[in-house]
């Protein structure tokens, strides 16, 4: 077969993955057994960053003065189109160095395709977009590698550099300290139903709006004195990544629902039944950490679980620090970004609680 001519026509790209975006994730429960049987390594004292606490990117001193930060992330399609598909991998991939306080410097590419169901044109879209997510970054492709692969796969190994007094952890939230989240949630409905058909128009230009949207507050962020916690909100969904932040701390994570921005129709859509299979995964892994207020409506489990692709930063600091922080997101672009709750007391038992 002729890859740049398939001899019927190319199916959507979401019919060709079983999982899309982030959803795509090991459930943190599965991955948490996988990595307890890996034999531990010595870690050299370069290495500020590893596998510990699940964060982000590693990061390896260079010098006094630099430290390279250095990620990857790739996934199936979370969208039909192309271009968008390449655009919202390498926003992904890029705005993991955003989360350690970095600035990108260069990627490489991995692309895994089904030579053969897709046309050379098709793929070739999806490189340019994430070319041109690149672009926004300021980063060049510096190379990568492809593979003939049964499901479309595509995203980016991301290196940055960041001043090693100046990296920002998943795990340095203090008790007191106020969580601020970049982005409103709600991908992982959208996806699940574009997946299905019954995604509006202008609902996916949200979400290509938020999902294209780079994290470039992170620098900047990293600079606040009072700024002590940094991730970003994937796969794992807002309560996985508020879980990552409470057992690095050590204390309790309260989430004030009613402050976490959501996405516009998000929930219309979830009264339809439309949410994703990781949502549940994500809370068979974690749920038993999680406490919900129960005059909570019900759709709080499922959005608080809803993983996120390319989702906002989640930035734990001090109270006083709040309004410079809301003040580097704003001066980026990010007007959604809001206060949604708090870090509590040490506790032997750390839990996420919700109300």
């Amino acid at each position: 077969m002729n890859a740049s001519a398939p001899d019927k026509p190319e199916p959507r790209l979401t019919s060709l993955s079983h999982g899309g975006g982030c959803g795509c994730k090991i459930a943190p429960g599965v991955l948490s057994g996988i990595l307890r049987a890996t034999p531990g390594l010595p870690v050299p004292e370069e290495l500020l960053v590893g596998i510990e606490t699940s964060d982000d990117a590693a990061v390896w001193r260079l010098n006094d003065r630099q430290a390279l930060v250095a990620t990857t992330d790739f996934f199936m399609p979370i969208v039909d189109d192309p271009h968008d598909f390449g655009r919202i991998a390498a926003t992904n991939a890029i705005s993991d160095v955003y989360a350690m306080g970095g600035t990108p410097i260069l990627a490489l590419a991995l692309v895994g395709m089904p030579i053969g169901v897709l046309s050379v044109e098709t793929i070739g879209r999806i490189l340019s977009g994430g070319a041109e997510a690149c672009r926004v970054a300021g980063i060049p492709i510096a190379g990568g590698h492809t593979i003939d692969s049964v499901e479309p796969i595509y995203g980016l190994v991301a290196l940055g550099l960041v001043d090693p007094a100046l990296v920002k952890k998943n795990a340095g939230a203090r008790p007191g300290d106020v969580l601020i989240l970049g982005k409103p949630i709600g991908v992982g409905i959208y996806s699940a139903a574009l997946k299905k058909e019954v995604l509006s128009a202008e609902d996916y230009g949200r979400m290509i709006a938020t999902t294209t949207r780079l994290n470039t507050p992170g620098p900047d962020l990293a600079r606040l004195p009072g700024v002590h916690a940094l991730t970003d909100v994937t796969g794992f969904g807002l309560a996985g990544h508020a879980l990552e932040m409470m057992r690095g701390a050590g204390c309790d994570v309260m989430l004030d629902w009613a402050a976490v921005p959501v996405l516009p129709g998000v929930r219309e859509l979830m009264a339809q039944g439309l949410v994703t299979g990781a949502s549940g995964r994500n809370w068979a892994s974690y749920g038993t950490e999680v406490t919900l207020d129960p005059g909570l409506p019900a759709e709080v489990q499922k959005l608080i679980t809803d993983p996120q692709t390319s989702g906002g930063l989640l930035v734990a600091c001090t109270p006083e620090t709040a309004e410079d922080v809301l003040a580097v997101f704003s001066t980026h672009g990010f007007a959604d970004a809001a206060v949604v709750g708090q870090v509590g007391e040490a506790a032997t038992s750390p839990r996420l609680i919700v109300g």
